[in-house]
């Protein structure tokens, strides 16, 4: 099956979505947790999460355009400078997955999704408490993406919380954190380690 650009603009909305959603292969599934200078929280799925750098430590993730009913998390963000990442794990994915529904500004996901609001360490942003994974981050950047109206917010990781399990040969193991991952709108998936290979040099690359 070919798509050409055209066909790709006939598809109706929320087939389009979920196909394009797709086609960059399985992404880490993540609740951003944020709260505003009223002490209102919010908490939402993403599946945009992306390493930017490891120093200094850099997480981007992609918010969608602005409008009355969505970009809750950005905005609280700018209010507050401060939000959490936490890795979703199955036994909450239903839970999570809800998030993605465009509740008013007042009506916090974590109540009304079944999800605890957990503060570690003085933070100033909420963590999920059912996440063993979690990362605390401080507000660094915005950078805004005109053709399609979506902003890349940069943060940068104050805390990093996870099993001592995860941590194996000075790596993270992200099947011992049974976290999951998700494409197109609402598919989730296990992870499973299939290889590891060395940092790779040049004089280390071996004949194929």
């Amino acid at each position: 099956m070919i798509y050409t650009k055209e066909n790709i603009q006939q598809l109706d909305r929320i087939t389009r979505l979920k196909i394009i959603n797709s086609v960059s292969g399985i992404k880490p599934a993540n609740l951003i947790g944020t709260i505003n200078q009223q002490g209102q929280t919010n908490l939402a799925i993403f599946s945009s999460v992306v390493h930017l750098g490891s120093d200094p430590a850099l997480l981007g993730f992609i918010s969608r355009p602005q409008t009355p009913e969505v970009g809750h998390t950005y905005r609280n963000i700018q209010e507050n400078n401060y939000y959490t990442i936490n890795h979703i794990h199955p036994e909450f994915i239903k839970n999570a997955h809800y998030t993605s529904a465009k509740f008013e500004a007042d009506i916090s996901e974590f109540k009304r999704c079944n999800l605890s609001e957990e503060y570690i360490n003085n933070f100033k942003a909420p963590f999920v408490k059912e996440s063993t994974f979690k990362i605390g981050l401080s507000f660094k950047e915005a950078i805004d993406i005109k053709y399609n109206g979506t902003i890349l917010v940069i943060g940068e990781i104050e805390q990093l919380i996870l099993p001592d399990i995860a941590i194996i040969e000075d790596d993270i193991d992200l099947e011992a954190t049974n976290s999951v991952g998700i494409s197109g709108l609402n598919s989730y998936y296990s992870l499973t380690k299939i290889d590891k290979h060395p940092y790779v040099r040049v004089n280390q690359v071996p004949e194929f």
